[in-house]
């Protein structure tokens, strides 16, 4: 279980990507349901750190590394380049991992990991503009230049910026379960979950003309129970069904099959958590039709069966 968390500030941290970590798992969300963790910001020793790039500001650290001994979590946020990241970091992300505490790197701090010879044999990404070095620097990693984040035996990588936010809510979804997580995601103001699979960027920009399909998206989310066939959501967003896939793909980074039936797992995921409803009724109300097609999508997607997953995440036992 997930409760406790520490971040390992190196010199010249990105500020956008520590306050990614300190947002998910630093603040108090009891008040809205959601989770409060034991939080901690540590460094090489306690002190001044900069952040990246000089002119922006420096933080103080209060804690050295020993904040990591006991942790369920280390993340290392993205940093500056300042040459090789110290033998005690190092230590201490190869011990968390070992005695089997996750250890996750938002965007470039994949190269601490990297050096820490946690991504040998891995899945890993980073950034789209460094995952090539990230090969070059580490042949044994297995970087996958195009997603926004992956998970490999208890190691996350993400790629830049906002990718961090959705490694962080994955983590927190598969530790704690779908309800937490959105309850997080609502107090953020983000989505609960973008699929690590899906496209870090896309090179063919949309006509500058294109309307937005978020309030299509919205209204996806709302009627998970009806078929959302690919000519109705076309009508509905008013183009044809050439355009409507072409452009969904554009602003989602997947397909429109792809993306409900991640939506309706993740609704599924919450239904069990919150209410009593029976496997049959709970695949109807998101759409699968069937407990054999939910069952399906839920071990495809999370490894796990509804009923093992109802056990894991339910508040209190549901006959």
């Amino acid at each position: 279980m997930l409760r406790s968390v520490a971040v390992i500030v190196l010199p010249n941290v990105a500020p956008f990507e520590l306050g990614v970590a300190c947002e998910v798992f630093g603040i108090d969300r009891r008040d809205t349901g959601g989770p409060a963790f034991d939080f901690t910001i540590c460094g090489i020793e306690p002190g001044i750190v900069k952040t990246k790039d000089a002119g922006y500001f420096s933080i103080v650290v209060e804690h050295g590394l020993e904040a990591t001994r006991d942790v369920d979590l280390v993340i290392v946020p993205a940093y500056g380049s300042s040459g090789p990241v110290p033998e005690v970091v190092l230590d201490a992300l190869r011990d968390a991992h070992a005695r089997g505490a996750w250890v996750l790197s938002i965007c470039s701090g994949s190269f601490a990991l990297g050096q820490a010879g946690l991504l040998d044999g891995r899945q890993c990404t980073t950034h789209w503009m460094y995952t090539d070095e990230l090969s070059r620097t580490f042949p044994q990693a297995r970087v996958n230049p195009a997603v926004l984040y992956v998970d490999d035996d208890r190691v996350i990588t993400s790629a830049g910026t906002a990718a961090g936010i959705d490694a962080c809510l994955h983590l927190v979804r598969r530790e704690l379960g779908a309800a937490t997580a959105s309850a997080i995601a609502r107090r953020m103001v983000v989505p609960p979950h973008r699929d690590g699979g899906q496209a870090q960027y896309v090179d063919t920009p949309l006509p500058c003309d294109a309307d937005t399909l978020a309030p299509l998206l919205a209204w996806m989310v709302e009627n998970l129970e009806e078929e959302l066939s690919v000519p109705d959501l076309a009508a509905r967003a008013f183009v044809s069904e050439r355009t409507f896939a072409r452009r969904f793909r554009a602003e989602t980074g997947t397909t429109p099959a792809a993306w409900v039936t991640r939506q309706r797992v993740v609704r599924a995921q919450e239904m069990l958590e919150r209410s009593d409803a029976s496997i049959e009724e709970i695949a109807r109300l998101c759409g699968f039709g069937t407990a054999a097609v939910l069952r399906h999508h839920f071990a495809r997607t999370l490894g796990t069966s509804p009923q093992a997953y109802r056990r894991t995440f339910a508040p209190a036992p549901v006959s």
